[in-house]
């Protein structure tokens, strides 16, 4: 447990983190329980072929569009997108919920649903862009992916408990309404957290001719095709989401088929299922400081192997233990794959890759939940059991040698690409240009009342402060104190001469530091970034001079 609560306290210590994933929460129950609702509510107006129509309507625009809504994550900022998808996503459930009450056309309430349900695409690639934008350091950032894993469990299970609420009293119009609420206070959450994009500024055309609009979604894509990590993480991803859209096929399967107990123990097996997911956030507290390759390999056996041994089970309880397991695997494995994504794809595609992510889940769903009847019916239960779950070890002994080498070689360093993004200094750097700094960045931990930096000495570093604060003074005059996202030393650098300022660590403080011969080498390379910095400069000359 000591773990778990460490998750926590890095977690809570940062309220803007705290915030965004309050938000994802809330997201989650509201997405879930209007998943349940509509089918519902379509099965009533239209039986089994609406339900499986409206289902595939909601599915199928996040496909093509999640790649395309997700590049305005990386070009302009994954805090626009995730509250304007949260408030599109409020908008088209309330128009749900008030289309119900007045008794209006189903295919007025398809129409909203499918609105809402392509709002929702957003929501995860600016999730996992926003994240490392706002995580102190790497530890944080998995800290900030477990804890979102264990919201989108946790969020399952609530919005099961809500859905059988309003369903069980017949208020699904309700049900949308409450919904409607949740995202709205998901959108009031994350509206004050301010993160800009780290693309590259600019959507002119490229070189090859492409529209720049469509250039940024290819790039996303060219990546995975091109790198060997991406592409196996991205795999993996699609295809557990290829077996979780079998799952809900497979549990009646298995509840009817195979153990023969009837439509009872398909929520029995559903809230096992829950159960291990849930059960799951204390093992993934595990995965801070730890190899996350191993870790994902462990969670593809997992989950595929409780899945395939039900096929040979027919005691009750021993397969609804194998359905946690499988739940437990499935959590484990997203948390550890987002999480290495993040850190293996360049901080500027971050957001068109996980928009890339989105649309192929979309697909992953959608041909699940097809491709499990067509297995029954050519060769019975135990088949479609076996060949669903021998998907993921399939994909992940397909990039065996990749999955071998996940954990070695340099990674992207998002974390820092992510602090240097937020100084007005580097605001109009290229992404490669600001990554490659972002590597050569050290590490600095300060103790409360060192000295960092001394006035009249020869400088020799920039500093860019992550966590904590310093005072700064002249000549022993105080001269105000500076926190996260402030850049200290630019003024020796650029005009050659001796510190101009004193600065004190006020409490524990974590700076990352960068030689001068880089420093000035990316700004020299960058005329705007260069006469930003010389702005900087001479707003701070300026203002001791005047004091």
């Amino acid at each position: 447990m000591g773990r778990f609560f460490r998750v926590i306290r890095t977690l809570v210590r940062d309220q803007a983190v705290a915030r965004v994933t309050a938000a994802f929460t809330a997201f989650v129950v509201a997405e879930y329980a209007v998943w349940i609702g509509m089918l519902v509510y379509a099965f009533r107006h239209g039986g089994t072929t609406a339900a499986g129509l409206v289902a595939f309507a909601q599915l199928a625009p996040g496909m093509l569009l999640a790649p395309v809504m997700a590049t305005l994550a990386d070009r302009r900022s994954p805090t626009e997108l995730l509250v304007g998808g949260y408030l599109v996503q409020a908008l088209g459930m309330a128009g749900v919920a008030v289309s119900m009450w007045a008794n209006a056309s189903p295919y007025a309430a398809y129409v909203l649903a499918v609105l809402a349900s392509t709002a929702m695409t957003t929501t995860r690639p600016a999730q996992f862009t926003l994240l490392p934008a706002l995580a102190r350091d790497a530890q944080q950032l998995t800290a900030a992916n477990v804890v979102a894993g264990w919201a989108e469990n946790a969020g399952m299970l609530i919005a099961a408990l809500v859905a059988a609420l309003f369903l069980g009293i017949g208020q699904i119009g309700t049900l949308f309404a409450v919904c409607a609420g949740l995202v709205a206070g998901a959108a009031v959450l994350a509206a004050p957290v301010r993160v800009a994009g780290i693309a590259l500024a600019g959507g002119g055309a490229g070189a090859d001719g492409e529209p720049g609009g469509l250039r940024m979604v290819l790039d996303g894509a060219r990546e995975v095709g091109r790198e060997r990590r991406p592409r196996l993480l991205v795999s993996l991803l699609t295809a557990q989401f290829v077996v979780v859209g079998s799952l809900d096929v497979l549990f009646v399967v298995l509840a009817i088929q195979v153990l023969g107990r009837g439509q009872v123990w398909v929520g029995y097996l559903n809230t096992a299922y829950g159960v291990g997911a849930v059960a799951a956030g204390v093992l993934t507290a595990h995965l801070l400081g730890r190899r996350l390759g191993q870790s994902l390999t462990i969670a593809v056996a997992a989950f595929s192997a409780g899945l395939v041994l039900t096929a040979f089970s027919h005691v009750a309880g021993v397969v609804a233990v194998l359905v946690a397991v499988v739940g437990a695997g499935r959590a484990v494995l997203v948390v550890a794959a987002n999480t290495m994504l993040q850190r293996v794809v360049p901080a500027q595609l971050i957001g068109r890759v996980f928009g890339l992510v989105e649309g192929l889940s979309m697909a992953g769903l959608a041909a699940g939940s097809l491709l499990t009847p067509l297995l029954v019916a050519a060769g019975g239960a135990r088949l479609a059991l076996i060949v669903v779950g021998c998907l993921l070890p399939a994909t992940a002994l397909a990039g065996l040698r990749t999955l071998r080498g996940l954990d070695r070689g340099a990674t992207v360093p998002v974390v820092e690409v992510a602090l240097l993004r937020s100084l007005p200094h580097f605001a109009d750097l290229p992404g490669p240009a600001l990554e490659t700094m972002a590597g050569a960045l050290q590490r600095v931990e300060l103790a409360p009342g060192q000295v960092l930096i001394r006035e009249g000495e020869e400088g020799d570093r920039f500093y860019a402060i992550a966590d904590g604060e310093v005072a700064v003074s002249v000549a022993g005059r105080p001269r105000g104190v500076r926190g996260r996202g402030s850049g200290l030393g630019e003024i020796a650098l650029l005009r050659r001469v001796p510190r101009t300022a004193t600065v004190t660590a006020v409490g524990p403080v974590t700076l990352f530091a960068l030689d001068s011969a880089t420093f000035l080498a990316a700004l020299s390379g960058h005329a705007p970034t260069r006469r930003h910095a010389d702005q900087i400069a001479a707003g701070w000359v300026e203002a001791d001079a005047g004091q």
